[in-house]
């Protein structure tokens, strides 16, 4: 017998975090995510739940967690595509089709209930969150806030009638490969005389943080699934990247001094996490400190990157991206980086894949969104 639960307390809560380090433990690929991280994620201190509404479950078999899932409505969505779109998460379970049918009849029996006719996803809790599901790409563990996953759910997740809606890609970059053909560097010296490329002023972080949001706001508009970050999201991840991100990994592009496009990187904090099982006490602090601002971590992702709508489909749009992962690089070489993943790229986004692909980029993870229509 499967028995669906909800979440409804902090204790629950907790066992619905916990469950992927036993689902995951034969997984040498799998890192634990900092369980503080994902608790503050899922409560009321995560801007997003001023516009998402969400509610979570879990699957048990002889008292035992055997899956969990989440189903989640976003106004922000609603607002710009209508209201009858809802969404799934954070899917996890064992190897039984019984288990992910009794999961996805419970989401989407919910979704139902509040009126949503059409279901996408999985998103952990919006699209600006960990989003897709891993299809390629298992053999290696996965880089900071990108999620992870078993071989089979795709075809589990499928069996329930979910189609693909799309792929997102991410590319791994090692630092020594990277090079700029000829061709390129022509376009880039020609681009670089109206284009100011300044790393981040932090005397002015909170106002540069909501420059990065309009950018980001504008040149994603028009994605697939897109939903805009608010001020409240953008200035808790720029509280999260004043700790983690070194001042010269944020670069802002500027033509006649107005912003145009910038982009993030972030140290690879998987990377210096991979052994604490999740735990930051009583030594897990020290050891994360010690690796971010000592030692140091070899690999990084460049998780956002933006260029305003009105340079994208102008011939200096691509070469301005071009810029910032220079810039980018010159800071990843001085942090001792040695390779990195930019992710997640649209695979519609054939612009940028075949510049990434040009400059020494290879994609190594696929990960795919899907969308079903309810029926009554």
């Amino acid at each position: 017998m499967i028995h669906i639960e909800k979440v409804h307390n902090k204790h629950e809560l907790n066992n619905f975090i916990a469950f992927t380090s036993s689902l995951y433990s034969d997984d040498p690929n799998w890192i634990d995510p900092l369980y503080i991280e994902r608790t503050e994620h899922l409560s009321e201190k995560n801007p997003g739940v001023d516009h998402i509404e969400w509610q979570a479950w879990v699957a048990k078999k002889e008292g035992k967690i055997v899956g969990r899932i989440t189903a989640q409505i976003d106004s922000l969505h609603h607002d710009r595509y209508g209201a009858d779109t809802g969404h799934f998460g954070m899917i996890d379970a064992i190897d039984d089709q019984d288990v992910f049918s009794a999961l996805f009849f419970a989401a989407e029996s919910w979704l139902k209930s509040k009126g949503i006719r059409k279901v996408t996803g999985p998103f952990g809790l919006n699209i600006n969150q960990e989003s897709g599901l891993l299809i390629e790409g298992f053999d290696t563990p996965p880089s900071a806030m990108m999620a992870h996953g078993k071989p089979y759910y795709a075809t589990r997740v499928e069996l329930q009638g979910y189609k693909k809606g799309t792929d997102l890609l991410a590319y791994w970059m090692r630092l020594k490969d990277l090079h700029f053909p000829v061709s390129l560097q022509k376009l880039m010296e020609k681009v670089r005389q109206k284009v100011t490329i300044r790393p981040l002023n932090r005397k002015r972080f909170a106002h540069e943080m909501q420059i990065m949001r309009q950018i980001f706001n504008s040149g994603w508009q028009n994605n697939w699934g897109f939903v805009p970050f608010t001020e409240r999201e953008f200035a808790r991840m720029g509280d999260q990247m004043k700790f983690f991100v070194p001042d010269d990994m944020i670069y802002i592009a500027e033509i006649d001094s107005s912003p145009c496009a910038f982009i993030v990187g972030l140290p690879n904090i998987n990377e210096a996490i991979a052994d604490l099982k999740g735990r930051l006490l009583p030594l897990g602090w020290a050891k994360l400190l010690w690796r971010l601002k000592v030692s140091g971590v070899h690999t990084a992702r460049v998780p956002l990157m933006g260029v305003c709508q009105e340079y994208q489909f102008s011939r200096s749009g691509p070469v301005i991206a071009l810029l910032l992962i220079e810039a980018l690089r010159d800071a990843f070489f001085r942090q001792n980086i040695e390779a990195l993943e930019m992710s997640w790229i649209l695979e519609s986004n054939t612009v940028m894949c075949t510049i990434l692909e040009r400059i020494g980029a290879e994609p190594y993870k696929r990960y795919r969104l899907y969308e079903k229509h309810l029926t009554e």
